[in-house]
C-alpha cells in the first residue's frame, strides 16, 4: 500500500505559495498565479470559464479568450499535483464550462477565518488572554499584503476583504490589551503614523479608553475634543452618539463603562467601514450653510439651484466622486475637469457630484451645457451670450448686463467676487471657453466636463474616465432588467456587459431594449449584437444611439485626423505604438504620434501604457465602418502596415532575408524583436487578420516570417497557430513556394519541441511538393529538415548524402543561412565518424558563411559546434576564445537555451572550479526559466548542464558533489528520453564511485 499523498498548503496572505511537504511549488508567474487563487479561495466551488477571465483579465481580455485558460491549469497541475497524477487525480478538475479544486488544501484564508472567529467568540465569553493568542496568531499568518502583486478585479476585491479582515481583528487585539489592563501597549500601537485615519471614532474610542486605563483621563478628554473640532471644520457634523457616551462615561469616572465596553462607529465617518473616498461625501450633506461675508452689491438677488434632476442611482465611480467633492480650500476657486470618450458618463458624474456640493455652495449652483459635440457650430452659444445668461440669473436687471465682451468678464467677476458658488459646465470643448466663465469668489467651485482633455486649463483635480468595470457593468444592467432576468441567464448578462464595452450609454440602451421587449432574453440580445457589422445598430433607442454619439466626435477633426481615426479601426492588434499609424498614413513616426496624442486628447484613442495606444471596442467597430467606406485607402493601409510585420519577423529570423520592396523601418534585428515583444499574445493573431480580410499572401508571408521569433522567445504554440493559417491562405493562393515554405516551416516547428515524427511528416510532404514543382530551391529547406531528422538517431551517413546533394544547390541560389547550416550539419556528421580535420573545415566553412548572413543565432550555434570540436581535441583554450564570443552575441540576441549550452560548455574548458562552478550555475538558472514547452530539449538541456558541472567537481576532487550532480540528472523525468546521454553520466558516476 502506497504512502498518502503530502498535504498541500496554500499561502495567499502574502506573496502566493503553495507547498507540499515542505517543498515550495513553482506556480510562475502573477497571472498564473491569479488563476490559482481564484480556484482556491472559492474552496471546491466549479468556477466557469467566463468568471476566471473577467476575473483574473478584467477590462482588457485576451484576444483568445477561454483558450488561453488550459495553458494556465496545465502548469498549475505540474506543479501542484503529486508526481504521476492523472487528470482523474488532478487537485484542479475541469468540466462543465469551468474548474474546480477537487482535492483537501490547507488555505490560510482558512485559517485566518477560523481564529477571527475564535477571537470573537472568546472576548464574547469574557476570556480575553484567549482571544489575544487567537488574534495574535491570526495577525502572524500575514506575510505581507495579501494576494501581493495579483492582477485583475477578482484579486482586487479579495484583497480588500483580506485587508478589512487584518484590521478588524487589529482592532479586536487592542480591545483584548484593554480588557487585560495592557493600555500602555495599546497606546504604543496606536501611535503608528498608519495607525488609522484621523477620523475613524473606532480607533479614537480605543486610544481615549487606553489613555484612561492609564490614568490619564486629561489626554482622554483632549482627545476627544481634537476630533469633535476635526469633524466640525472638515465634515460639519459632530461625533456619533456612542463617542459622545464614552466621553460621558470619562468625565464622570465611570471605570466599568469605559474599560468594560466597546465602540460601533458611526460608519459615515469611518474610513474603513467603506472606501475611503466615502466619507466627505456622505458627510457633505450635514456641512452648515455659511458663506464669508459679502457686500450687498455682491450678493445675489435670489439663490438659485440650475441642476438637472440627479435621476438615477450611479453604478461605481466612487474613486471618481472622491475626488470630484474631496474637501477644497476656502481661499481660492477650485476647478476640476472630467474627461473622457463618448457614452461614458460624464454628465452623470458631474451631476451627481454637484448635488453632493450643493450645500457646501449657499449662494447658488449654476449648470450651463455648451453643446460642443451636441450641436452644429453655428448653433452653440457663444461666451457674450453665457455671460450674460449668468449675470441674470444671479438676479442682474436687464438694463444692467452689459453688451460688450471684456465688460461682460469684468462685470461677471465683481458679482462673483463675494460668492461662493459652485458652477457646473457640460459638453465643453476648449480651455478658452471655460476661462471667461470662471467666478471669483473664495471657496468657489466649477466643475467641467468634456470629451477633450483640457490641458490648457489650471485646474486642481483632473478625472479621466475610464468604461466601467466588468462588476460595475453588470450591476447597472442587473439593476436595468431585473433581478429575475438577470439570474436566469448570468451567462447572457456577461456576454452583454462586455459587448458594451463597460460604456454607460451602451448599456442603458441596452438595458432599455430589454425592458420594453419582455419576450427578449439577455442571450437573445447578446446574440444580435455578436456580429460586429450590427453591433452599433442594435445600441439605439429613441433619441439616443451609441453610433451617433462617436460620429459626433469624429466630425470635431480634421480631414486629416478623421482620416488617422478610421484607418486606426483596422489595426492589426488591439494595442499598437506609433509605428502602426505611421506606416499606414505615410507619415513620419513624430507626426504619428503627435496624430496620436491629438486623439487621445479627443478621447477617442485610450493610452494603457506609455507609447501604447488602443481603440475602444465600441469606437473601433466605428471606425472600421468609416474606413471600409473607402476600400482602396483601406486596402492600401492594411497591406502597408501587415508588410511592417513581414519585415520585423524577418529581420528576427536566422535566415537574413529581407522585405522584398519595402522601405527599411528598423536599425536593428534587436529593434525590430522589440517591436514585436510589444505586440505581446495579439502578434500570433496577425496572419489570421491578414487572412481575415483577404491577404493571403501576406498572411503566409507572416506565418513563416515569425516562426524564428517565436522559436527563439519560447512561444511555440503561438507558433504553430501563425503558421496553421498561413498554411491555410498558402492553399487557397495555390503557389507551391509558399506551401514548401510553410510545410518546413511547421517541421522545424515540431522538430525543435521533439516531435519528431511529425516533423518527419511535414518536411517529407514539403519535399513532394517541391519536386512536383519542378523549381530546384524549392526542395532544399525539406532536405536540410530530413538530414537533421536522421543526425539525431545516428544516421551519419544518410546525413552526409542529402547534405552532398542539397549544397550545390544552396550555394547556386546564394542562400547562405541554408549554406551555413547544411556545412555545420555535415562537420557534426564527420566529428561523430571520427573525420576530425574534415569536420573542421566544414566547421570553419559553416560559421563563414553565418557570418555573411549576419544573424547572430546562426552564428552563435555555429561557434557552438566549433567549440565542441576544439573540446574534443583537448583545446581548450581555443574553445573559451570561440565560446566567449559566442556568449556576446548570445546575451545581446536573447535565446536562453542557446546562451545555456554555451555558458555550461565555458564552465567545461576552465581549470578553476570557482569559475566553472559560476558558469555551469549560470546556465543552470537559465534552464530554469525555459518553458516546458520547450521539451526534449530543456530536459537534455539539464542534464548536459549537471553531466559537466559533475565532470568540473571531479576533476576538482570534490567526488561526492560529482556524484550528486550525476545522479541528479539521471533521476529527471525525461531522462530516458536521451540514452546516450544516460549512457555518458552512468559512466561518468562509475568512475566517480571507483575512485
Amino acid at each position: 500500500m502506497g504512502a498518502l499523498p503530502e498535504e498541500l498548503h496554500i499561502a495567499l496572505l502574502g506573496p502566493v505559495q503553495a507547498r507540499r511537504g515542505g517543498r515550495e511549488a513553482a506556480i510562475g508567474p502573477a497571472r498564473r498565479q491569479a488563476v490559482l487563487a481564484a480556484l482556491a479561495l472559492r474552496g471546491g466551488r466549479l468556477v466557469s470559464h467566463e468568471q476566471l477571465i473577467d476575473g483574473v483579465w478584467g477590462e482588457r481580455p485576451p484576444r483568445t479568450g477561454r483558450r488561453v485558460l488550459p495553458s494556465y491549469v496545465y502548469a498549475l497541475r505540474q506543479a501542484l499535483d503529486v508526481p504521476g497524477a492523472g487528470q482523474d487525480e488532478s487537485v484542479i478538475r475541469g468540466g462543465s464550462g469551468g474548474y474546480r479544486f477537487a482535492a483537501p488544501v490547507r488555505l490560510d484564508t482558512a485559517r485566518l477565518t477560523e481564529l477571527a472567529a475564535g477571537t470573537r467568540r472568546l472576548l464574547d465569553s469574557g476570556d480575553p488572554s484567549g482571544a489575544l493568542a487567537a488574534a495574535e496568531q491570526g495577525l502572524r499568518l500575514f506575510r505581507g499584503e495579501p494576494l501581493a502583486g495579483l492582477p485583475g478585479p477578482y484579486a482586487l476585491g479579495e484583497r480588500q476583504r483580506l485587508l478589512i479582515e487584518r484590521r478588524s481583528l487589529q482592532q479586536q487585539r487592542l480591545e483584548c490589551l484593554l480588557r487585560l489592563g495592557r493600555g500602555s501597549e495599546v497606546l504604543a500601537d496606536l501611535a503608528s503614523p498608519d495607525a488609522a485615519h484621523p477620523l475613524d471614532e473606532q480607533v479614537l474610542a480605543l486610544r481615549i479608553r487606553a489613555l484612561y486605563g492609564t490614568g490619564r483621563q486629561g489626554e482622554a478628554l483632549a482627545a476627544y475634543e481634537g476630533l469633535r473640532r476635526r469633524l466640525r471644520q472638515e465634515l460639519g457634523t459632530a461625533p456619533s452618539a456612542a463617542l459622545r457616551d464614552l466621553h460621558a462615561a470619562v468625565l464622570r469616572h465611570d471605570d466599568t463603562a469605559v474599560i468594560g465596553g466597546s465602540v460601533t462607529a458611526d460608519s459615515s465617518v469611518v474610513p474603513d467601514a467603506a472606501p475611503a473616498s466615502k466619507a466627505p461625501v456622505a458627510a457633505a450633506s450635514r456641512l452648515p450653510r455659511t458663506s464669508p461675508p459679502v457686500s450687498s452689491r455682491a450678493r445675489p438677488l435670489r439663490t438659485v439651484n440650475e441642476l438637472p434632476g440627479n435621476a438615477g442611482k450611479l453604478v461605481g465611480r466612487v474613486a471618481e466622486v472622491a475626488a470630484l467633492t474631496a474637501p477644497a480650500p476656502q481661499d481660492a476657486v477650485t476647478v476640476a475637469t472630467v474627461d473622457g470618450p463618448a457614452g461614458v458618463g460624464k454628465t452623470s458624474l458631474l451631476v451627481h457630484a454637484a448635488w453632493t456640493l450643493r450645500p457646501q455652495h449657499p449662494d447658488g449652483v449654476l449648470f450651463l451645457d455648451l453643446l460642443t459635440h451636441h450641436s452644429p457650430a453655428g448653433d452653440r452659444p457663444l461666451t457674450k451670450r453665457l455671460l450674460q445668461r449668468l449675470l441674470r440669473t444671479l438676479g442682474m436687471a436687464d438694463a444692467d448686463v452689459p453688451q460688450d465682451r471684456d465688460d461682460l468678464i469684468a462685470s461677471w467677476r465683481d458679482a462673483t467676487s463675494g460668492l461662493r458658488l459652485l458652477l457646473v459646465l457640460d459638453d465643453v470643448g476648449s480651455a478658452a471657453q471655460v476661462r471667461p466663465l470662471l467666478p471669483a469668489g473664495p471657496g468657489s467651485r466649477v466643475l467641467v466636463a468634456g470629451r477633450r482633455r483640457l490641458t490648457g486649463l489650471d485646474a486642481d483635480r483632473c478625472v479621466t474616465l475610464e468604461p466601467l468595470p466588468a462588476t460595475d457593468s453588470i450591476g447597472l444592467l442587473r439593476r436595468l432588467i431585473g433581478e429575475a432576468r438577470t439570474d436566469a441567464d448570468p451567462e447572457a448578462v456577461t456576454d452583454l456587459a462586455r459587448l458594451c464595452g463597460g460604456l454607460p450609454l451602451a448599456l442603458r440602451i441596452a438595458g432599455a431594449r430589454l425592458q420594453h421587449r419582455p419576450s427578449w432574453s439577455p442571450a437573445h440580445l447578446a446574440a444580435r449584437m455578436a456580429r460586429e457589422e450590427r453591433r452599433l445598430g442594435e445600441l439605439s433607442a429613441g433619441d439616443r444611439s451609441v453610433e451617433a454619439a462617436f460620429h459626433m466626435s469624429y466630425e470635431q477633426l480634421s480631414e486629416a485626423r478623421q482620416r488617422a481615426f478610421r484607418l486606426l479601426g483596422h489595426a492589426p492588434t488591439p494595442e499598437f505604438d506609433a509605428w502602426t499609424p505611421a506606416v499606414m498614413l505615410g507619415v513620419g513616426v513624430d507626426e504619428a504620434e503627435l496624430v496620436l496624442e491629438e486623439l487621445y486628447d479627443a478621447s477617442l484613442v485610450l493610452q494603457p501604457g506609455p507609447g501604447r495606444y488602443r481603440l475602444h471596442d465600441l469606437v473601433r467597430v466605428h471606425a472600421r465602418k468609416l474606413a471600409d467606406a473607402r476600400p482602396e485607402e483601406t486596402a492600401q493601409a492594411r497591406r502597408q502596415v501587415l508588410e511592417l510585420y513581414v519585415q520585423a519577423g524577418r529581420l528576427t529570423g536566422d535566415d537574413g532575408r529581407e522585405p522584398d520592396g519595402a522601405p527599411q523601418r528598423f536599425d536593428s534585428a534587436r529593434d525590430a524583436a522589440r517591436w514585436l515583444d510589444e505586440a505581446g499574445p495579439d502578434l500570433a493573431d496577425v496572419p489570421g487578420y491578414a487572412a481575415a480580410h483577404g491577404e493571403d499572401v501576406l498572411a503566409t508571408q507572416l506565418g513563416v516570417a515569425l516562426r524564428d521569433y517565436f522559436l527563439h522567445h519560447d512561444r511555440y504554440d503561438e507558433g504553430r497557430a501563425a503558421l496553421t493559417t498561413a498554411l491555410e491562405a498558402a492553399e487557397r493562393v495555390g503557389d507551391p513556394a509558399l506551401r514548401v515554405l510553410v510545410t518546413a516551416s511547421l517541421g522545424l516547428l515540431d522538430y525543435q519541441q521533439g516531435r519528431t515524427a511529425q516533423g518527419g511528416d511535414w518536411f517529407r510532404q514539403a519535399l513532394k511538393c517541391a519536386r512536383e514543382s519542378g523549381v530546384e530551391t524549392l526542395a532544399a529547406q525539406p532536405l536540410l529538415g530530413l538530414a537533421i531528422q536522421d543526425f539525431l538517431p545516428g544516421r551519419y551517413d544518410a546525413v552526409a548524402a542529402t547534405i552532398d546533394e542539397v549544397l550545390p544547390v544552396l550555394e547556386r541560389a546564394d542562400d547562405e543561412w541554408g549554406v551555413s547550416l547544411a556545412l555545420a550539419m555535415r562537420s557534426m556528421s564527420r566529428f561523430m565518424r571520427g573525420e576530425v580535420h574534415t569536420a573542421f573545415a566544414d566547421a570553419r566553412a559553416a560559421l563563414a558563411a553565418a557570418e555573411r548572413n549576419g544573424r547572430p543565432i546562426p552564428i552563435s550555434q555555429r561557434l557552438l559546434s566549433l567549440a565542441d570540436g576544439h573540446e574534443a581535441l583537448g583545446e581548450r583554450g581555443e574553445a573559451r576564445a570561440v565560446l566567449l564570443r559566442g556568449e556576446e552575441l548570445l546575451r545581446e540576441a536573447g535565446d536562453p537555451l542557446l546562451l545555456a549550452l554555451t555558458l555550461t560548455r565555458l564552465g567545461s574548458v576552465t581549470d578553476d572550479l570557482a569559475e566553472a562552478e559560476r558558469r555551469h550555475r549560470q546556465a543552470l538558472a537559465l534552464h530554469a526559466g525555459i518553458s516546458r514547452r520547450s521539451e526534449p530539449h530543456r530536459t537534455r538541456l539539464e542534464m548536459e548542464i549537471r553531466r559537466r558541472l559533475g565532470r568540473s567537481y571531479a576533476a576538482a576532487g570534490a567526488r561526492a558533489r560529482a556524484r550528486r550532480e550525476f545522479r541528479a540528472a539521471l533521476a529527471l523525468e525525461r531522462a530516458a528520453e536521451h540514452p546516450e546521454l544516460q549512457e555518458q553520466l552512468r559512466a561518468s558516476l562509475a568512475e566517480a564511485d571507483s575512485e
